[in-house]
């Protein structure tokens, strides 16, 4: 068989899916030596945070030797990073901080202890088997001080960088608990979870159950923990006065940082999109696909208070999506309104009559940061606990 011949393109068809499954086998293997770098580097920040820690602790050691370790690092390998005193001691408070009885307390209350980061939100492959690494603890008493805490696997769910920033904004270990979860299953990197916190990601997602119709919750019973009741668009730099029209335009012309904002599950299919019923055609405002929960999902846009009548349209678009466009391996159309301000009373009287998936949600044009919100706390990490072990089946 010449070249020429091979590289056709009905040849490349033929061989489509073989090629395929090599390009899968170099992608698993490569997923896999990066996860395994990441990991290797937290137990090796883990492991000197213990063993500075303790010499701090017995006084054996004060700022002035730790300065002088950094120095020495920097002598013996100049060109590596990261290894300031200033550093030195962030890792110190990491170990500390974790390996603390009331942080194992927490993740053991909210069972995460035999949690597992990547098996299910960061599954390499649908049928792949993936082998829990071991975590850092005690290897030789020469080098690494005894008693030693083990180190929680659940810190395995972000990177360095994200676990610092974490420490030095989170007040309580629930709140630390959370952002390291959350950041795991988004992948948000630095920045991302500097916005995170900065619009109160943990109270807009854990008080998301209450502005949810019925259906919504028995229909995605996991709903709770994937949607914000309140999203900030100060991005967008809107004016005093707008319509929504003006809205959309701004959503469609930053729609990255749009879907950041509501979640990565979400794909943008379309905006004003076109369903016909009766010979009548309607438009909803934006359309969207959840890849979590395999369903469409129609947003309408609103700039003034919520009104009960916007459920009512919002419930017709649905309809009319499932009756004519949804396929045969989708879930049913989930409705929200996204809204300037709402009654919350108003709100629960016009949900509890919802026949549909439906939810009210707000925006906000300029960050606010609001209170915490722990009682949802559990449900969260349920949500996590499942999804990991339906990565393992």
């Amino acid at each position: 068989m010449n070249i020429e011949h091979f590289t056709s393109e009905d040849n490349l068809l033929q061989f489509r899916d073989e090629f395929e499954t090599v390009c899968d086998i170099i992608s698993v293997h490569k997923r896999r030596a990066m996860n395994a770098v990441h990991n290797e580097s937290l137990c090796m920040l883990w492991e000197v945070g213990a063993f500075v820690s303790v010499k701090l602790k017995k006084a054996a050691w004060g700022e002035r030797v730790v300065r002088l370790l950094a120095e020495y690092i920097h002598t013996r390998s100049p060109k590596a990073k990261g290894w300031s005193y200033r550093t030195i001691y962030k890792m110190v408070q990491f170990y500390e901080t974790y390996s603390s009885e009331g942080f194992s307390e927490i993740v053991d209350h909210y069972k995460m202890q035999d949690y597992m980061p990547g098996m299910g939100m960061r599954a390499l492959a649908a049928n792949e088997e993936i082998v829990p690494i071991e975590l850092a603890q005690i290897k030789t008493g020469e080098f690494v001080p005894a008693g030693m805490a083990q180190m929680p696997s659940v810190l395995f769910s972000t990177g360095w960088s994200n676990h610092q920033l974490i420490m030095s904004r989170c007040k309580s270990d629930e709140q630390r608990l959370f952002y390291m979860l959350y950041a795991g299953r988004e992948q948000l990197e630095y920045k991302e979870l500097q916005r995170a916190l900065k619009t109160d990601a943990m109270s807009s997602i854990l008080g998301s159950r209450d502005v949810q119709s019925e259906m919504m919750k028995h229909e995605y019973p996991q709903s709770g923990v994937l949607f914000k009741d309140t999203v900030y668009l100060e991005m967008f730099g809107l004016p005093v006065k707008y319509k929504e029209l003006k809205l959309r335009k701004e959503i469609i012309l930053h729609m990255k940082d749009f879907i950041l904002e509501m979640g990565k599950d979400f794909l943008f299919i379309d905006d004003e999109h076109r369903v016909t019923v009766g010979g009548k055609t309607f438009k909803v405002d934006l359309l969207f696909y959840h890849r979590l929960l395999q369903c469409m999902v129609a947003i309408e846009l609103k700039t003034t208070e919520f009104h009960p009548k916007d459920l009512g349209q919002l419930e017709f678009y649905l309809e009319a999506l499932d009756q004519e466009e949804r396929r045969s391996n989708e879930n049913p159309s989930i409705g929200i309104i996204l809204c300037k301000s709402a009654d919350k009373e108003v709100v629960r009287f016009a949900l509890n009559r919802s026949m549909s998936p439906t939810m009210v949600a707000l925006y906000k044009e300029q960050l606010q940061v609001g209170t915490v919100i722990q009682r949802s706390l559990v449900e969260f990490c349920k949500f996590l606990n499942e999804e990991d072990r339906k990565g393992k089946q």
